[in-house]
Protein backbone atom coordinates (compact mmCIF):
# COMPACT_ATOMS: atom_id res chain seq x y z
CA UNK A 1 0.00 0.00 0.00
CA UNK A 2 1.07 3.61 -0.61
CA UNK A 3 3.26 5.04 -3.38
CA UNK A 4 0.40 5.18 -5.75
CA UNK A 5 -0.13 1.68 -5.01
CA UNK A 6 3.35 0.78 -6.44
CA UNK A 7 4.50 -1.50 -3.44
CA UNK A 8 3.39 -4.81 -4.11
CA UNK A 9 2.17 -7.22 -1.26
CA UNK A 10 4.31 -10.28 -1.11
CA UNK A 11 2.01 -13.51 -1.74
CA UNK A 12 1.58 -15.14 1.80
CA UNK A 13 2.88 -18.35 1.99
CA UNK A 14 0.85 -21.43 0.96
CA UNK A 15 -0.33 -23.23 3.82
CA UNK A 16 1.30 -27.08 4.29
CA UNK A 17 -1.09 -29.41 2.90
CA UNK A 18 -2.45 -31.70 5.16
CA UNK A 19 -3.95 -35.55 4.25
CA UNK A 20 -6.86 -36.18 6.27
CA UNK A 21 -7.25 -39.59 4.84
CA UNK A 22 -3.69 -40.90 5.71
CA UNK A 23 -4.26 -43.08 8.45
CA UNK A 24 -2.84 -42.98 11.81
CA UNK A 25 -0.16 -45.15 13.06
CA UNK A 26 -1.54 -48.08 14.85
CA UNK A 27 1.64 -49.67 16.22
CA UNK A 28 2.11 -48.52 20.48
CA UNK A 29 3.34 -44.50 20.20
CA UNK A 30 6.98 -43.55 21.16
CA UNK A 31 6.26 -41.39 23.76
CA UNK A 32 4.23 -41.77 27.06
CA UNK A 33 1.52 -40.06 28.20
CA UNK A 34 3.56 -37.87 30.79
CA UNK A 35 5.79 -36.95 28.48
CA UNK A 36 2.81 -35.60 26.63
CA UNK A 37 1.61 -33.91 29.85
CA UNK A 38 5.24 -32.15 30.47
CA UNK A 39 4.40 -30.47 27.02
CA UNK A 40 1.82 -28.46 28.47
CA UNK A 41 2.18 -25.15 30.00
CA UNK A 42 1.04 -26.16 33.68
CA UNK A 43 -1.65 -23.28 33.95
CA UNK A 44 -3.92 -25.19 31.79
CA UNK A 45 -4.52 -28.28 34.19
CA UNK A 46 -5.88 -25.24 36.82
CA UNK A 47 -9.57 -24.82 36.92
CA UNK A 48 -11.23 -21.23 37.50
CA UNK A 49 -14.87 -21.36 39.02
CA UNK A 50 -15.13 -17.74 37.96
CA UNK A 51 -13.63 -18.24 34.70
CA UNK A 52 -15.73 -21.49 34.22
CA UNK A 53 -19.31 -19.84 35.34
CA UNK A 54 -18.48 -16.42 33.37
CA UNK A 55 -18.55 -19.01 30.17
CA UNK A 56 -21.84 -20.12 31.69
CA UNK A 57 -23.39 -16.69 32.32
CA UNK A 58 -22.72 -15.66 28.94
CA UNK A 59 -24.51 -18.83 27.23
CA UNK A 60 -27.40 -17.58 29.57
CA UNK A 61 -26.91 -13.90 28.76
CA UNK A 62 -27.05 -14.61 24.69
CA UNK A 63 -30.23 -17.52 25.48
CA UNK A 64 -32.20 -15.10 27.74
CA UNK A 65 -32.17 -12.33 25.22
CA UNK A 66 -32.64 -14.93 22.01
CA UNK A 67 -35.74 -15.74 24.02
CA UNK A 68 -36.90 -12.16 25.05
CA UNK A 69 -36.87 -11.15 21.47
CA UNK A 70 -38.56 -14.23 20.31
CA UNK A 71 -41.68 -14.20 22.80
CA UNK A 72 -41.71 -10.46 23.18
CA UNK A 73 -41.16 -9.27 19.10
CA UNK A 74 -41.95 -12.03 16.80
CA UNK A 75 -45.62 -12.15 17.76
CA UNK A 76 -45.69 -8.89 16.20
CA UNK A 77 -44.32 -9.95 12.98
CA UNK A 78 -46.33 -10.32 9.90
CA UNK A 79 -46.22 -13.62 8.16
CA UNK A 80 -43.77 -13.69 5.84
CA UNK A 81 -41.38 -12.39 8.32
CA UNK A 82 -42.11 -14.75 10.92
CA UNK A 83 -41.69 -17.72 9.21
CA UNK A 84 -37.70 -16.41 8.82
CA UNK A 85 -37.96 -15.28 12.35
CA UNK A 86 -38.41 -18.80 13.87
CA UNK A 87 -35.94 -20.82 12.09
CA UNK A 88 -33.11 -18.05 12.57
CA UNK A 89 -34.11 -18.33 17.02
CA UNK A 90 -34.45 -21.89 16.19
CA UNK A 91 -30.94 -22.29 14.95
CA UNK A 92 -29.01 -19.44 16.83
CA UNK A 93 -30.67 -20.89 20.06
CA UNK A 94 -29.48 -24.36 19.75
CA UNK A 95 -26.32 -23.12 18.80
CA UNK A 96 -26.35 -21.38 22.51
CA UNK A 97 -27.81 -24.59 24.25
CA UNK A 98 -25.42 -26.58 22.68
CA UNK A 99 -22.68 -24.76 24.03
CA UNK A 100 -24.64 -24.95 28.11
CA UNK A 101 -24.66 -29.07 27.00
CA UNK A 102 -21.14 -28.93 26.61
CA UNK A 103 -20.27 -26.66 30.07
CA UNK A 104 -22.29 -29.44 31.64
CA UNK A 105 -20.12 -31.84 29.68
CA UNK A 106 -17.58 -30.59 31.49
CA UNK A 107 -18.63 -31.20 34.74
CA UNK A 108 -19.43 -34.72 34.29
CA UNK A 109 -15.68 -34.43 34.13
CA UNK A 110 -14.65 -32.77 37.10
CA UNK A 111 -13.24 -29.71 34.82
CA UNK A 112 -15.65 -27.12 35.60
CA UNK A 113 -14.04 -26.63 39.11
CA UNK A 114 -11.90 -28.16 41.94
CA UNK A 115 -15.38 -29.10 43.41
CA UNK A 116 -16.86 -32.25 43.03
CA UNK A 117 -19.76 -31.07 44.70
CA UNK A 118 -20.00 -27.93 42.45
CA UNK A 119 -19.42 -29.61 39.18
CA UNK A 120 -21.77 -32.58 39.81
CA UNK A 121 -24.74 -29.51 41.26
CA UNK A 122 -24.04 -27.27 38.13
CA UNK A 123 -24.24 -30.32 35.75
CA UNK A 124 -27.39 -31.66 37.30
CA UNK A 125 -29.17 -28.86 36.97
CA UNK A 126 -27.82 -28.04 33.48
CA UNK A 127 -28.57 -31.35 31.43
CA UNK A 128 -31.55 -31.95 33.25
CA UNK A 129 -32.77 -28.73 31.95
CA UNK A 130 -32.07 -30.13 28.34
CA UNK A 131 -33.73 -33.68 29.46
CA UNK A 132 -30.38 -35.46 29.90
CA UNK A 133 -30.34 -37.65 32.71
CA UNK A 134 -26.87 -36.19 34.16
CA UNK A 135 -25.12 -39.11 36.09
CA UNK A 136 -26.35 -41.81 33.80
CA UNK A 137 -24.85 -40.10 31.08
CA UNK A 138 -21.60 -38.74 33.62
CA UNK A 139 -20.84 -42.86 34.17
CA UNK A 140 -21.75 -44.35 30.76
CA UNK A 141 -19.40 -41.19 28.98
CA UNK A 142 -16.49 -41.73 31.39
CA UNK A 143 -16.83 -45.93 30.49
CA UNK A 144 -16.06 -44.35 26.98
CA UNK A 145 -13.26 -42.63 27.91
CA UNK A 146 -11.84 -45.23 29.47
CA UNK A 147 -12.40 -47.83 26.66
CA UNK A 148 -12.32 -45.77 23.76
CA UNK A 149 -11.73 -47.41 19.98
CA UNK A 150 -12.36 -50.66 21.75
CA UNK A 151 -14.53 -53.25 19.83
CA UNK A 152 -16.03 -54.53 22.99
CA UNK A 153 -16.04 -52.28 25.47
CA UNK A 154 -16.48 -48.65 24.35
CA UNK A 155 -19.70 -47.22 25.42
CA UNK A 156 -20.96 -45.16 21.99
CA UNK A 157 -20.94 -45.36 17.94
CA UNK A 158 -19.04 -48.83 18.22
CA UNK A 159 -18.95 -50.28 14.91
CA UNK A 160 -20.09 -52.84 13.67
CA UNK A 161 -18.27 -55.38 11.57
CA UNK A 162 -19.09 -56.63 8.27
CA UNK A 163 -20.29 -60.37 9.82
CA UNK A 164 -22.73 -58.11 11.94
CA UNK A 165 -24.40 -56.09 9.63
CA UNK A 166 -27.91 -55.95 9.13
CA UNK A 167 -29.78 -57.25 5.67
CA UNK A 168 -31.11 -54.12 5.28
CA UNK A 169 -27.62 -52.38 5.32
CA UNK A 170 -27.35 -52.66 1.96
CA UNK A 171 -30.82 -51.40 0.73
CA UNK A 172 -29.67 -48.16 2.62
CA UNK A 173 -25.97 -47.77 0.88
CA UNK A 174 -27.22 -45.69 -1.47
CA UNK A 175 -27.81 -41.44 -1.87
CA UNK A 176 -31.50 -41.53 -0.33
CA UNK A 177 -30.76 -44.21 1.65
CA UNK A 178 -27.56 -42.27 3.35
CA UNK A 179 -29.99 -39.57 3.54
CA UNK A 180 -32.26 -41.02 5.12
CA UNK A 181 -29.68 -42.51 7.97
CA UNK A 182 -28.70 -39.18 8.42
CA UNK A 183 -31.52 -37.39 9.12
CA UNK A 184 -33.01 -40.34 11.95
CA UNK A 185 -29.51 -40.36 13.39
CA UNK A 186 -29.32 -36.44 13.63
CA UNK A 187 -32.72 -36.66 15.09
CA UNK A 188 -33.42 -39.51 16.91
CA UNK A 189 -30.33 -40.93 17.64
CA UNK A 190 -29.70 -39.15 21.10
CA UNK A 191 -33.59 -40.26 22.41
CA UNK A 192 -32.64 -43.52 20.83
CA UNK A 193 -29.39 -43.86 22.90
CA UNK A 194 -30.50 -42.88 26.50
CA UNK A 195 -33.95 -44.92 25.98
CA UNK A 196 -32.77 -48.18 24.06
CA UNK A 197 -28.99 -47.83 23.87
CA UNK A 198 -28.73 -47.84 20.47
CA UNK A 199 -25.72 -47.36 18.99
CA UNK A 200 -23.71 -48.18 22.16
CA UNK A 201 -21.91 -51.00 23.21
CA UNK A 202 -24.19 -54.26 23.26
CA UNK A 203 -25.44 -55.66 26.56
CA UNK A 204 -26.17 -59.07 27.67
CA UNK A 205 -29.65 -57.58 28.62
CA UNK A 206 -31.54 -54.91 28.15
CA UNK A 207 -30.09 -51.57 28.63
CA UNK A 208 -30.98 -48.08 29.32
CA UNK A 209 -30.13 -45.09 31.01
CA UNK A 210 -33.13 -44.19 32.91
CA UNK A 211 -32.99 -47.70 34.45
CA UNK A 212 -30.87 -47.55 37.86
CA UNK A 213 -30.49 -51.46 37.74
CA UNK A 214 -29.70 -51.49 34.21
CA UNK A 215 -26.29 -53.51 33.51
CA UNK A 216 -24.39 -49.78 32.40
CA UNK A 217 -24.44 -49.19 36.14
CA UNK A 218 -22.80 -50.43 39.33
CA UNK A 219 -24.11 -50.80 42.37
CA UNK A 220 -22.88 -47.90 43.57
CA UNK A 221 -24.36 -45.49 41.40
CA UNK A 222 -27.59 -46.74 41.26
CA UNK A 223 -29.10 -44.57 43.83
CA UNK A 224 -27.47 -41.50 41.56
CA UNK A 225 -29.37 -42.47 38.64
CA UNK A 226 -32.59 -42.03 40.65
CA UNK A 227 -30.95 -38.83 41.30
CA UNK A 228 -30.66 -37.85 37.49
CA UNK A 229 -34.29 -39.45 36.64
CA UNK A 230 -35.80 -37.16 39.16
CA UNK A 231 -34.46 -34.18 37.41
CA UNK A 232 -35.57 -35.03 34.16
CA UNK A 233 -38.83 -35.92 35.77
CA UNK A 234 -38.93 -32.25 37.31
CA UNK A 235 -38.28 -30.42 34.35
CA UNK A 236 -40.88 -32.34 32.16
CA UNK A 237 -43.71 -31.87 34.53
CA UNK A 238 -42.14 -28.17 34.56
CA UNK A 239 -43.13 -28.20 30.83
CA UNK A 240 -45.91 -29.31 31.45
CA UNK A 241 -47.52 -26.76 33.44
CA UNK A 242 -45.97 -24.29 30.57
CA UNK A 243 -47.97 -26.40 28.37
CA UNK A 244 -51.11 -25.77 30.14
CA UNK A 245 -50.28 -22.20 30.39
CA UNK A 246 -48.65 -21.33 27.21
CA UNK A 247 -49.96 -24.17 25.01
CA UNK A 248 -48.33 -27.01 22.96
CA UNK A 249 -47.25 -24.62 20.50
CA UNK A 250 -45.16 -22.02 22.63
CA UNK A 251 -43.67 -25.12 23.83
CA UNK A 252 -42.25 -26.29 20.77
CA UNK A 253 -41.12 -23.07 19.13
CA UNK A 254 -40.08 -22.03 22.17
CA UNK A 255 -37.70 -25.09 23.71
CA UNK A 256 -38.73 -28.23 21.61
CA UNK A 257 -37.25 -27.23 18.24
CA UNK A 258 -34.10 -25.59 19.77
CA UNK A 259 -33.51 -28.78 22.05
CA UNK A 260 -34.16 -31.01 18.72
CA UNK A 261 -31.29 -28.99 17.37
CA UNK A 262 -29.13 -29.52 20.22
CA UNK A 263 -29.67 -33.06 20.48
CA UNK A 264 -28.74 -32.95 16.42
CA UNK A 265 -25.15 -31.09 17.00
CA UNK A 266 -24.47 -33.92 20.29
CA UNK A 267 -24.64 -36.53 17.75
CA UNK A 268 -22.84 -35.01 14.91
CA UNK A 269 -19.74 -34.21 17.11
CA UNK A 270 -19.53 -37.14 18.60
CA UNK A 271 -20.04 -39.57 15.06
CA UNK A 272 -17.27 -36.83 13.46
CA UNK A 273 -15.14 -37.42 16.40
CA UNK A 274 -14.60 -41.35 16.70
CA UNK A 275 -16.12 -41.59 12.87
CA UNK A 276 -13.51 -41.15 10.49
CA UNK A 277 -11.53 -43.66 7.52
CA UNK A 278 -8.13 -43.08 8.87
CA UNK A 279 -8.84 -43.95 12.83
CA UNK A 280 -8.44 -47.24 13.65
CA UNK A 281 -10.20 -49.14 16.10
CA UNK A 282 -9.48 -52.62 18.18
CA UNK A 283 -10.54 -55.79 19.67
CA UNK A 284 -9.17 -56.77 22.75
CA UNK A 285 -5.51 -58.52 21.63
CA UNK A 286 -4.59 -55.27 20.09
CA UNK A 287 -6.47 -52.65 22.22
CA UNK A 288 -4.78 -50.03 24.38
CA UNK A 289 -5.82 -47.15 26.55
CA UNK A 290 -3.06 -44.59 24.91
CA UNK A 291 -4.25 -45.56 20.82
CA UNK A 292 -7.41 -45.49 21.85
CA UNK A 293 -7.05 -41.97 23.11
CA UNK A 294 -5.54 -41.09 19.97
CA UNK A 295 -8.24 -43.33 17.95
CA UNK A 296 -10.05 -39.71 17.46
CA UNK A 297 -10.46 -36.64 14.92
CA UNK A 298 -10.49 -33.11 15.50
CA UNK A 299 -12.76 -31.25 13.41
CA UNK A 300 -13.36 -27.84 12.15
CA UNK A 301 -17.09 -26.06 12.81
CA UNK A 302 -15.77 -22.24 11.81
CA UNK A 303 -17.66 -19.53 14.16
CA UNK A 304 -19.18 -22.53 16.05
CA UNK A 305 -16.16 -23.96 17.23
CA UNK A 306 -16.37 -20.81 20.00
CA UNK A 307 -19.87 -21.00 20.19
CA UNK A 308 -19.05 -25.04 21.50
CA UNK A 309 -15.99 -24.22 23.49
CA UNK A 310 -14.17 -25.90 21.29
CA UNK A 311 -14.93 -28.92 22.38
CA UNK A 312 -15.04 -30.37 18.12
CA UNK A 313 -11.36 -28.80 17.35
CA UNK A 314 -9.65 -30.06 20.64
CA UNK A 315 -10.85 -33.23 21.08
CA UNK A 316 -7.81 -35.16 20.65
CA UNK A 317 -6.38 -33.24 23.88
CA UNK A 318 -9.67 -33.77 25.69
CA UNK A 319 -9.71 -37.45 25.35
CA UNK A 320 -5.93 -37.46 26.78
CA UNK A 321 -6.37 -34.90 29.35
CA UNK A 322 -10.27 -34.88 30.40
CA UNK A 323 -10.04 -33.14 33.50
CA UNK A 324 -8.69 -30.26 32.18
CA UNK A 325 -11.35 -27.00 31.36
CA UNK A 326 -12.37 -26.08 27.52
CA UNK A 327 -10.81 -22.70 28.28
CA UNK A 328 -7.50 -24.36 28.42
CA UNK A 329 -7.18 -26.85 25.64
CA UNK A 330 -6.32 -24.95 22.42
CA UNK A 331 -3.33 -24.05 24.24
CA UNK A 332 -2.79 -27.72 25.08
CA UNK A 333 -3.59 -28.72 21.72
CA UNK A 334 -1.21 -26.87 20.21
CA UNK A 335 1.69 -27.94 22.24
CA UNK A 336 0.86 -31.48 22.33
CA UNK A 337 0.71 -31.69 18.24
CA UNK A 338 4.53 -31.86 18.07
CA UNK A 339 5.11 -34.57 20.50
CA UNK A 340 2.36 -36.86 18.58
CA UNK A 341 3.09 -36.04 15.12
CA UNK A 342 1.53 -38.19 12.77
CA UNK A 343 -0.58 -39.58 15.85
CA UNK A 344 -2.52 -36.13 15.57
CA UNK A 345 -5.23 -36.14 13.30
CA UNK A 346 -7.66 -33.66 11.99
CA UNK A 347 -9.88 -33.01 8.92
CA UNK A 348 -10.85 -29.44 7.99
CA UNK A 349 -13.53 -31.04 5.61
CA UNK A 350 -17.24 -28.79 6.42
CA UNK A 351 -18.86 -31.22 8.61
CA UNK A 352 -22.26 -31.30 6.45
CA UNK A 353 -19.48 -32.91 3.67
CA UNK A 354 -17.80 -34.46 6.14
CA UNK A 355 -20.94 -36.31 7.53
CA UNK A 356 -22.30 -37.62 4.14
CA UNK A 357 -18.20 -39.04 3.20
CA UNK A 358 -18.61 -40.63 6.56
CA UNK A 359 -21.34 -42.14 6.43
CA UNK A 360 -20.95 -43.59 2.95
CA UNK A 361 -17.30 -44.87 3.65
CA UNK A 362 -17.45 -46.06 7.23
CA UNK A 363 -20.21 -48.69 6.88
CA UNK A 364 -18.09 -51.07 9.19
CA UNK A 365 -14.83 -52.41 10.19
CA UNK A 366 -12.71 -55.37 9.33
CA UNK A 367 -8.57 -56.13 9.15
CA UNK A 368 -6.53 -54.90 6.27
CA UNK A 369 -6.95 -58.14 4.25
CA UNK A 370 -3.16 -59.34 4.84
CA UNK A 371 -3.44 -59.00 8.37
CA UNK A 372 -6.41 -61.65 9.57
CA UNK A 373 -4.89 -62.56 12.45
CA UNK A 374 -4.34 -58.80 13.76
CA UNK A 375 -6.80 -57.16 16.50
CA UNK A 376 -6.46 -53.68 14.05
CA UNK A 377 -9.74 -52.91 12.41
CA UNK A 378 -10.12 -49.62 9.44
CA UNK A 379 -13.24 -48.41 8.23
CA UNK A 380 -14.57 -49.65 5.05
CA UNK A 381 -17.62 -49.99 2.73
CA UNK A 382 -17.27 -52.04 0.10
CA UNK A 383 -20.82 -54.58 0.44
Amino acid sequence: MGAGGRMSVPPSPKKPEFNSLKRVPYSKPPFTLSEIKKAIPPHCFQRSVIRSFSFLLYDFILASLFYYVATNYFPNLPQPLSYVAWPLYWAMQGCILTGVWVIAHECGHHAFSDYQWLDDTVGLILHSSLLVPYFSWKYSHRRHHSNTGSLERDEVFVPKKKSGLRWWAKHFNNPPGRFLSITIQLTLGWPLYLAFNVAGRPYDRFACHYDPYGPIFSDRERLQIYISDAGVLAVAYALYRLVLAKGVGWIISVYGVPLLVVNAFLVMITYLQHTHPSLPHYDSSEWDWMRGALSTVDRDYGILNKVFHNITDTHVAHHLFSTMPHYHAMVATKAIKPILGDYYQFDGMPVYKAIWREAKECLYVEPDEGDKDKGVFWFSNKL
